[in-house]
This record gives structure tokens, C-alpha cells and sequence, in this order.
């Protein structure tokens, strides 16, 4: 029997499954991830599997949301971003210096204008300074070029630079994406570089665990249009691994429950994502997809994605009361689960005086060189402790305020993570979920009760009613999930947003749907319907605990496929290997048409021969990406988006065509 294994490594959840020939999951398991150790977490889910099962593996597929998350929570490994012909406005513009320390982000002279003529030469001594000065502070390198997709000359030789300079993982803004908008270019192109080294090590803990169970098959990585790549593609290119869970998810989703049209939500420790899926087929995003807060130059499945998981950190936000998200740290119940020696330090901490650190263990999250090589004496020293046991915050204040300013300074780098109250606490103390440690979890939720009302001023509840309390926050978990699905509603009609006007717009439409109003006790003018042909498909861990109350609440159907847990990494396996190329021909003056591929535009005196040429040249491009990226005798379709405009005297006038090669192919044939 040829069977391939699915491996999904998520932020909370490392899953397997063995699919067979006939596309039926005949094992699933669930580990817990390991992110300072990723192969420890892979090697026991894997090692759960039946042993004579794994002889007989004709292609691993591996998805993650460690990128999504990275994005969402603001977490990535340093990186350096060279800009040549940018100024201070469009760098601003960018979002670059929301993510990078200034010192990071390096302006350059040089640049191209809208054809690809050199505006300035490019300044090779200060680039050369530059990179050796940030080498060692630094993971990876990106690189983006005012009007880089028109000419890409500067971009590749400040590459070559950076290779021979210091030989780290370098990409360039045109690599990645072909549209213009030199900003979002360049954001794109950072977050790339900052997701090189968390990739790398992804990919590099599977590989030891597949050798030491002497699997020898293609290993492939979900991108985030659902379609598979190749190791080398995805480590060169990571940011196309963004939404790689998500889009495994609606993948084994829509396999799973067998729907054509259906609202796939899928539910993790970190991220909510939220896609359509329509005659079988998941939207993809026109314009790059949307995670948090950040909008890259990425195709993928169109997914809302907040930052709402079971492992949300709940807190006190001012006016607006109790919120969740998007930061995520360890459930106390988890914690208590993993560290049983806990438990006795969360019963003190109830009965002592309480403080914004009560609840707080710190552990480790990441392992990230380039962080580590920043790192003071003490704070190499709170790292190395960290490797036995979780500390508690509130006792190492108290015992060694230096050593607790190390601790806080490894959670703001990211290399440790916090405990705290979440969801899945919540749902510990209801009696909803019962996976881990309840008691600890009843300890957390009294301990942030007393937080929430004695430094804040915050709660109805009674002092002593812990179900209350949990009750309102799986209240919170379920209206949040609502508006989020109203918000997927409007966004076919662009209504939704972030301003004040839209979101009253959202808040009201969602009362409408689960029919609440303020004149109660009458029947109300509207009766509204949401999705009513588009069930929800809910996948991930926390799913079963939320989304039956969901929706009861919004008045449509449900699906809990069996194996709705280990979704992703059913989908991870079922793709197909899909890439694109495209190549733009223009009309700058009349008569006069550029096609913009490579170091040079290229220019022809007739639009035939310019459209002739870009047609050889993208077919060619795509198949070479499909091949490279793993797929097997890849088949090439063509579209073409051309602009025109109509003129007074001259008539219809060609402005510009846009030929798109799209080669699909699978990754390996199921023997």
C-alpha cells in the first residue's frame, strides 16, 4: 500500500496522518510543538505512528502556521533590508520600520524609473559598508529596488554582494512578487527574510526525524494558495508558506466534509482563519493576502486570519473592557499539564497578594542564533535556566530584579514566552475540555479574577463564581468568532473595515443575525439570514469547544467532520504543485513597446511581436518554477490582462497587457 504522510506544525499542535491510495486518513496523531526544539515535538507525534507503516511512504507534505503566527503576533528573526532608490517617505510608507529597528532598514542611492531606465547609479562602496557592518546582527538580508520588477539589475548585484559578503540567506523584492508598489514590495520582501531562519529549522527537524526512521520520500511544503513546493523554493521563499496552515486546512476541509459550498473556520492555539469555499473552491486574494495587520504581495487562499486562538492572552483593555489577542501565551493548564511542580506556586500566588505578574511563568519559546549572539552575560545566563523549568515572574522580581529584567528582555525578543489565562483555561473549568490539568486551570482563572477586579475595577461576576467568570469569556471567544463571520460577509461587498463607521456597521448587522435587539418583546422589522447555503466546516483543536454555540447562535449549519483536528495536515498531503509567472508588455510612446523580463527591458516596434515573445517567455518561466518546485510534468494555461483606453481622435488606445502562465502538476503520482 502507498500511503503519504501529512505533517502540520502548528503553535500549540504538531499533527500527522497516513493517507492512503484511496485518500482515507488511516492514522492520526497529535503532539504537542516544541518551538525551541521544533524535532522534538515532530519526532513524537511521528514516533506514535505505526512503525511498519512508515516503510511504505511514497511523499511526506508538510504545512505550518509558524509564519502566519510570526506575522500575526509581530515576531520574526533580525533582518537587514537594502532599498536602493527609496526615500525616507516611501520607507515610512512601507510599514518596514514598524517591524525593523531604523538601523535595519538601509537607503541606498540607485533605482529605476517606471521603464527600467537607471535613475541614479547604484552606491556598491555604501552597500558594501552596510552589509558588513550588520552581518552579525542580522539572520538574512532583503533587498528591494525602486521599480526593481522593471529592471532588476541593482537588486541581483547588491544579491551577489550580500553572497559573497557574508554568504547568509538573501532575497530579492522582484524574486517575490511582479506587481508594482515599491512599498509593499519591500515589506514583503522583509518579512520574507524574517521567516528564512524559523523555516530552515522547520524543515530541517523533519528531515532528521524522517532519517531516523529511515523514510526516504519527496518532502514537500504547503504555500499558501494550498498549491505544494519544493524544499529549496519554500527555505529561498518562505513568505509563500504564509497561510500554509490555513490553506491545508480548507484543502482537508472541503475533503473532509465533502461540501462544495461551505465558510471553512479553522481554529488554533494562536490564529482564528476564516475562508469561502465556493463549487469546491477556495477564493484566492487579488491583491496579496491580508494576515493581521500586514498585507504582502503574496497569493493565497483568501483567509481572514485574528489573532484568536484557544491560547489568546485575555487582558484588561481600557474602555472596552476585557479583550483577547492577539498575543499568545502558554495556557496555565498546559503549563501545569507539562510541569506538575507548578501547581503548588499557583495555590501561594491565590492566597498572597495579587500583581500584574501573578500568573507568569516564564519558558522558552524560540532558539534563534542571531538573537543569542545579542544577549549580556545574565541574560545567556536566564536563557541557560530556562532549559530545565518554567520561572515564575513574580519570584524572581522579588529575588533578583536584574535577573527578571533578562527574563522580560528574552519575552520581548521572542526567545521566551509567558504562561497565562486563556481560553483553554476557560473551557478547563467549564467542563467543556478536559485535556489537561483542570485544577491548575480553576487556580489561573481565581488568580486573574482577582487581578481583573482588584487592579483593574473590572467584573460583574461574584468574587468567588469562577464559572462566571469563564462563562463570560467563552462568551467573548464566541462573539468574536461572529463578528469575525459577519465581517467575511461584508468584505464580498468591501464593506467591512476598520474605521469606527464600519465597525458599528459590523456590530449591528451581527445582533441582526443572532436577533437581539433593543425593543424586546415585539417582533422586529428585519428577519436577516447569514450564509444560509454555506455551512461552517470547523477544523482545529479548539473548534468542538466554540463553534456549536456559534452556530446556534447565528441560525446555521454545522460540520464536525471526524478527523476535524488534524485537518491541516489531511490537506498538507492533497494539493497539487501550482505556480505562476508573468511578464508585462507596455506602450510608453507610441509605437514604441517594452517587455519587461530580467536585467534589460527589451523593446519591439509592433505589439505582435512584443506579445509573441512574452508568451514564450512566461511559459517557459512557469514550467521551469513547476519543475523546480517539485511537480511532475507540469501542464501550462495562459491568461492575458490587457489595458486599454479610448481616445477622442486616436480611438482605442493599447496601454499595457499582462501575460500570466499558470503551471500546474502533481507532486508525485500515488503509486
Amino acid at each position: 500500500m502507498s500511503l503519504r504522510l501529512g505533517i502540520d506544525t502548528g503553535g500549540t499542535f504538531t499533527d500527522a496522518v497516513l493517507v492512503d491510495d484511496q485518500k482515507q486518513i488511516i492514522n492520526a496523531e497529535k503532539s504537542l510543538t516544541t518551538r525551541f526544539d521544533l524535532s522534538l515535538g515532530i519526532g513524537d507525534v511521528i514516533g506514535k505512528l505505526p512503525a511498519a507503516a512508515l516503510a511504505n511512504i511514497s511523499m511526506v507534505s508538510l504545512s505550518t502556521t509558524l509564519t502566519t503566527n510570526s506575522v500575526v503576533e509581530d515576531l520574526g528573526a533580525p533582518v537587514c533590508v537594502l532599498l536602493p532608490g527609496y526615500t525616507p517617505e516611501q520607507v515610512k510608507q512601507s510599514g518596514l520600520l514598524d517591524i525593523l529597528p531604523a538601523q535595519m532598514v538601509v537607503i541606498l542611492e540607485g533605482g529605476y524609473d517606471a521603464v527600467g531606465r537607471e535613475r541614479r547609479p547604484l552606491d556598491e562602496e555604501a552597500a558594501r559598508a552596510a552589509i558588513k557592518a550588520l552581518q552579525d546582527e542580522v539572520s538574512a538580508f532583503a533587498i528591494s529596488s525602486m521599480f526593481g520588477t522593471r529592471n532588476s539589475s541593482h537588486e541581483n548585484r547588491l544579491k551577489q554582494m550580500v553572497l559573497e559578503i557574508t554568504g547568509m540567506p538573501v532575497i530579492c523584492g522582484h524574486e517575490l512578487a511582479s506587481s508594482l508598489g515599491a512599498p509593499r514590495r519591500a515589506l514583503t520582501a522583509a518579512l520574507n527574510a524574517r521567516m528564512v531562519p524559523a523555516i530552515k529549522e522547520l524543515v530541517g527537524s523533519v528531515q532528521t526525524i524522517l532519517a531516523r526512521h529511515h523514510i526516504d520520500a519527496p518532502l514537500m511544503l504547503v504555500k499558501g494558495d494550498g498549491s505544494l513546493a519544493s524544499l529549496a523554493n519554500a527555505i529561498e521563499k518562505p513568505i509563500g508558506t504564509v497561510l500554509s496552515g490555513p490553506a491545508a486546512s480548507v484543502i482537508g476541509a472541503c475533503q473532509l466534509s465533502g461540501l462544495e459550498n461551505a465558510i471553512v473556520a479553522d481554529m488554533g492555539g494562536t490564529t482564528t482563519d476564516i475562508a469561502i469555499v465556493s463549487n469546491g473552491q477556495p477564493e484566492l486574494s487579488d491583491d496579496g493576502a491580508r494576515i493581521g495587520d500586514w498585507q504582502p504581495m503574496v497569493e493565497a487562499v483568501r483567509v481572514n486570519s485574528i489573532g484568536l486562538g484557544g491560547d489568546s492572552e485575555l487582558r484588561f483593555g481600557g474602555h472596552v473592557g476585557l479583550t483577547i489577542g492577539p498575543r499568545r501565551v502558554v495556557p496555565t493548564s498546559l503549563l501545569a499539564h507539562l510541569y506538575p511542580q507548578v501547581v503548588p506556586r499557583l495555590e501561594a500566588q491565590l492566597a498572597g497578594m495579587v500583581s500584574a505578574r501573578s500568573n507568569r511563568f516564564v519558558m522558552r519559546l524560540e532558539n534563534n542564533q542571531a538573537l543569542l549572539n545579542q544577549l549580556g552575560p545574565v541574560e545567556i545566563e536566564a536563557w541557560e535556566l530556562l532549559s530545565d523549568t518554567p520561572i515564575e515572574l513574580e519570584t524572581m522580581v522579588l529575588e533578583d530584579r536584574q535577573f527578571a529584567r533578562a527574563l522580560a528582555k528574552l519575552k520581548r525578543l521572542g526567545l521566551a514566552i509567558y504562561s497565562g489565562f486563556t481560553p483553554s483555561d476557560a473551557v478547563h473549568v467549564l467542563g467543556i475540555n478536559s485535556h489537561w490539568d483542570a485544577h491548575a486551570a480553576e487556580l489561573s482563572a481565581r488568580i486573574w479574577m482577582r487581578q481583573m477586579r482588584f487592579m483593574y475595577g473590572y467584573g460583574k461576576w461574584d468574587s468567588d463564581d469562577v464559572n462566571a467568570a469563564c462563562t463570560q469569556v467563552y462568551d467573548l471567544v464566541t462573539a468574536t468568532i461572529r463578528r469575525l463571520l459577519i465581517e467575511v460577509g461584508l468584505n464580498e461587498f468591501d464593506l467591512a473595515g476598520k474605521s469606527s463607521k464600519t465597525s458599528g456597521i459590523v456590530d449591528t448587522i451581527t445582533r441582526m443575525v443572532i436577533g437581539t435587539h433593543e425593543n424586546k418583546g415585539r417582533k422586529p422589522l428585519f428577519n436577516l439570514d447569514f450564509a444560509s447555503d454555506y455551512p461552517i466546516v470547523a477544523v482545529g483543536a479548539p473548534a468542538a469547544s466554540y463553534y456549536q454555540s456559534v452556530a446556534d447562535s447565528m441560525h446555521i449549519g454545522l460540520h464536525l467532520p471526524e478527523h476535524a483536528d488534524v485537518a491541516n495536515a489531511f490537506g498538507a498531503v492533497m494539493g497539487s504543485v501550482i505556480q505562476r509567472a508573468q511578464i508585462t508588455v507596455t506602450q510608453p510612446q507610441h509605437g514604441i513597446f517594452c517587455l519587461f523580463h530580467g536585467d534589460q527591458p527589451r523593446h519591439f516596434e509592433n505589439l505582435a511581436a512584443a506579445r509573441a515573445e512574452a508568451e514564450q517567455l512566461v511559459t517557459g518561466l512557469a514550467r521551469d518554477k513547476a519543475l523546480e518546485a517539485g511537480a511532475i510534468d507540469p501542464t501550462v494555461t495562459l491568461k492575458f490582462d490587457d489595458i486599454h483606453v479610448l481616445d477622442d481622435i486616436d480611438g482605442e488606445l493599447f496601454l499595457e497587457s499582462t501575460v500570466i502562465a499558470t503551471a500546474i502538476g502533481p507532486a508525485c503520482n500515488w503509486r
